[in-house]
């Protein structure tokens, strides 16, 4: 017994070292069998930024009998809101065009489109106004983190500029995540890297609305499949992911790094000890 014992710890002692992250908080799983590959932090509460914008997605794609060629009219209330937050993130949806409920899901999760997320919650919230029907909107969003099992996440938004209550964990928004990418249009969208939406306007003509995503590492890390950014003044730089490599997923979280460039570094120091330890 002692012999074979001896036999198996050189394994052990191969085992890659853990990477030092710049971000507060860090997770990492296998996406297929929800086995943690690292932690940091992972259960402390942090604000998120637009990585909200997945419940916000999710929430769309849990609706019964969804149509995601359903036209929304674009309301002059969401680019004020915009205009009212110091110019928040946005998909530059214009007042009075005709939108389908699948290019707000590409206005919301590539460019950040707090106007996208905005037209969704005003379309699939319940209620005779538009205040009833946010309130509604993000009522969904809770109960569906309650029932996704995230117990260390609120949320006070539909698109992460919270109110004081907006908050989750690495853990809980990489097992939101790794939910949301059980739905083929999400895992079509986020690992989009730009595209070109040909929209109706006011008038019945047409245009073409061009979005770009803002996860840099689509393209420049092989096999990256998504997620989503965010950012904030208390969220400071935050970073959903997942890449595929040999047959392997690997899907994680940082939350409060402090610059775009670590957030990125961080998540792929990550994503190869993921993929070493997986």
């Amino acid at each position: 017994m002692l012999a074979g014992g001896a036999l198996t710890s050189p394994a052990h002692a191969a085992a890659p070292p853990k990477p030092s992250i710049v971000a507060k908080g860090g997770y990492v799983m296998n996406n297929a069998t929800g086995k943690s590959l690292f932690t940091k932090s992972a259960d402390t509460r942090r604000s998120t930024g637009s990585t909200t914008k997945i419940m916000t997605a999710r929430v769309v794609l849990g609706q019964r009998n969804l149509n995601l060629n359903t036209k929304v009219k674009v309301d002059k209330a969401y680019s004020d809101y915009i205009v009212r937050n110091n110019y928040a993130s946005s998909a530059r949806l214009i007042v009075g065009d005709k939108v389908t409920v699948r290019q707000l899901l590409y206005g919301l999760m590539l460019p950040s489109g707090c106007d996208a997320a905005y037209a969704l919650a005003d379309k699939f919230g319940k209620g005779s106004t538009r205040a009833k029907r946010v309130k509604n909107f993000i009522g969904q969003m809770n109960s569906t983190a309650k029932t996704l099992g995230m117990r260390n996440t609120h949320f006070d938004s539909f698109d992460g500029i919270g109110h004081g209550a907006n908050y989750s964990t690495p853990r809980d928004l990489t097992k939101l995540a790794s939910n949301a990418m059980k739905y083929s249009t999400f895992r079509t969208v986020v690992k989009t890297k730009s595209t070109k939406q040909k929209v109706t306007t006011k008038s019945g003509g047409y245009r073409n609305m061009s979005w770009t995503n803002t996860n840099n590492l689509l393209g420049s890390y092989r096999g990256a499949i998504g997620v989503k950014t965010g950012s904030g003044p208390e969220a400071k730089y935050c970073l959903v992911f997942a890449a595929t490599r040999n047959g392997k997923t690997v899907i994680g979280t940082v939350l409060t790094s402090s610059s775009l460039a670590n957030r990125t570094k961080d998540a792929k120091k990550l994503m190869d000890y993921g993929f070493k330890v997986a």
